[in-house]
């Protein structure tokens, strides 16, 4: 049977792509406003309904957002990003459930794919959250945990995933110091992260994903205090 024609894009679905592009490498941060109407359309060299057509697509799918006599905002670098942003998937509980789902499953890779350097990164990340929360600083420790579980889906070497991740780590930005300060006792960090660093560094996929199972759980046990 022969195959099916596929119609091209049409302009705007190009420009929206190209404006994802530019919102994920970070040409245009998160938080930063994009250029004006008038200069898209000379960087596109489209017309202005075809701007204005990408952009109402990229506003709905909360990745721009439109200030009023103040143009057009980054709002998030990625459209799953922005849909836990929207929905009950920002709340706490179900981020932890949601990135158990995730870095479970990128441990276990990390444990059959980290290089030396990836491992080396682990440990290094880790260590530099272990002097943020024994210094008692909350912040600095969030933020360097925040990189020691990007590191983890870095070292699986899926870039799908960590693809996905991404949106992930843009929610916990506003979230994670929370998380933090109530999951953390006696100045330790929840059982399990010197644990994944171990399992990933002996290659063993099994013990890589229960610790991560293990220190969300204690996470989690910590929010629902």
């Amino acid at each position: 049977m022969p195959e099916s024609i596929v119609p091209p894009k049409r302009t705007s679905e190009l420009v929206v792509a190209r404006m994802e592009q530019l919102i994920s490498d970070g040409t245009w941060p998160v938080g930063s406003r994009i250029p004006a109407e008038p200069e898209l359309v000379a960087t596109f060299g489209v017309g202005r309904n075809t701007i204005r057509e990408a952009a109402r697509a990229l506003e709905y799918s909360g990745m721009l957002q439109p200030r009023r006599g103040d143009g057009t905002y980054v709002r998030s670098r990625n459209a799953f990003a922005a849909a836990m942003t929207r929905s009950a998937s920002a709340h706490a509980l179900e981020l932890l459930q949601v990135r158990r789902a995730l870095e479970a499953e990128a441990a276990a890779a990390a444990a059959t794919a980290a290089s030396p350097r990836d491992k080396k990164r682990l440990r290094t990340s880790l260590a530099r959250a272990e002097k943020a929360l024994a210094a008692g600083d909350i912040e600095r420790y969030a933020a360097a945990d925040i990189e020691f579980h990007t590191d983890i889906v870095v070292a699986s070497g899926n870039q799908l995933l960590l693809d996905i991740y991404a949106g992930v780590v843009e929610v916990m930005h506003s979230a994670h110091a929370t998380i933090a300060q109530s999951s953390v006792a006696g100045g330790d960090h929840p059982a399990g992260h010197r644990d994944v660093v171990s399992a990933i560094e002996q290659a063993d996929p099994s013990a890589a994903r229960q610790a991560v199972i293990d220190y969300l759980h204690e996470a989690e046990a910590g929010v629902r205090r």
